[in-house]
């Protein structure tokens, strides 16, 4: 007997606190997210927030931002635990966090960056089209949306200053397609997640817009968490994304997210980027 409750505390402790204890007296864990582009973003993240509280045992805090810069300062000064980001600051941050898990989206652990321009440009057919355009990134830390086109672009021996008439960022995917559609820009790159999850929420939106073209695969865009949070922690978290599908619950906020899952990843996944990273700075 003695050994069973033994046995039980040290469960609790590994959870964050002490028996007798309950999850709101433990420090809460803290995610990084930057925009979402679900309509009913506020209703998602509270049930994503009590499903990850009902498993963990601890409070749970999204902390949004808007953009990847300021989450990845977040979590460099220890003020986040966990969050998700793109491939291309992740690659870049290495040195400060971990890799923790990578979505599925249609069967593998990747997706891809589209170029697009309004559906009434029936001309353009590459990049190289777009010569003194506007142009429309996401974000100048995201891979899909702005280090794909700049390394297509350093393919060309261009750089998008000299290349294009105009370029602007809208710091939301979603925002390059509306600007897109609009003709406010004449082109943009955009994670293809978020393109085909707008045509299927929004199809009247997507379909104001024509995919040039579609790039190679890439590692989706990872769960991290810093270097400093300790291992029972990031095992607990990682075990939650990964058992997601086993539950009714969880199926119900993958399908909202249009994921599959989550899956172990490794660096080696995240190769292509980092080579295009590389190669952008060479330029």
């Amino acid at each position: 007997m003695r050994a069973w409750i033994t046995g039980l505390a040290v469960c609790w402790a590994l959870l964050g606190f002490a028996p007798g204890a309950s999850a709101a007296d433990a420090a809460p864990v803290r995610i990084g997210l930057t925009s979402v582009f679900l309509d009913d973003q506020t209703s998602f993240i509270n049930a994503w927030r009590d499903y990850l509280e009902g498993r963990l045992h601890r409070k749970v805090v999204f902390v949004q931002r808007a953009n990847y810069r300021e989450v990845m300062a977040l979590m460099r000064s220890g003020k986040l635990d966990f969050a998700w980001v793109c491939g291309y600051p992740y690659v870049r941050n290495k040195q400060f966090v971990n890799l923790l898990a990578v979505p599925v989206y249609q069967g593998k652990p990747t997706y891809r960056s589209y170029l697009i321009v309004p559906a009434s440009d029936r001309d353009t057919k590459s990049i190289s089209d777009l010569r003194d355009k506007v142009f429309a990134f996401s974000d100048p830390d995201s891979n899909s949306g702005y280090l794909v086109p700049v390394h297509d672009l350093a393919a060309l021996q261009e750089n998008a200053a000299g290349f294009f008439g105009k370029t602007f960022f809208t710091w939301s995917h979603r925002k390059v397609v509306e600007a897109v559609a609009a003709s406010v820009a004449q082109a943009g790159a955009v994670d293809g997640y978020v393109w085909d999850m707008l045509a299927r929420q929004h199809p009247d939106l997507a379909a104001q817009t024509r995919i040039v073209k579609e790039s190679p695969e890439f590692a989706f865009p990872p769960f991290i968490t810093g270097k400093g949070v300790a291992p029972e922690a990031v095992n607990a978290m990682r075990a939650v994304l990964i058992n997601m599908p086993q539950d009714a619950e969880g199926q119900r906020i993958l399908h909202k997210l249009g994921l599959d899952g989550f899956v172990d990843g490794n660096d080696k996944m995240f190769g292509s980027i980092e080579k295009m990273m590389r190669a952008v700075a060479e330029k």
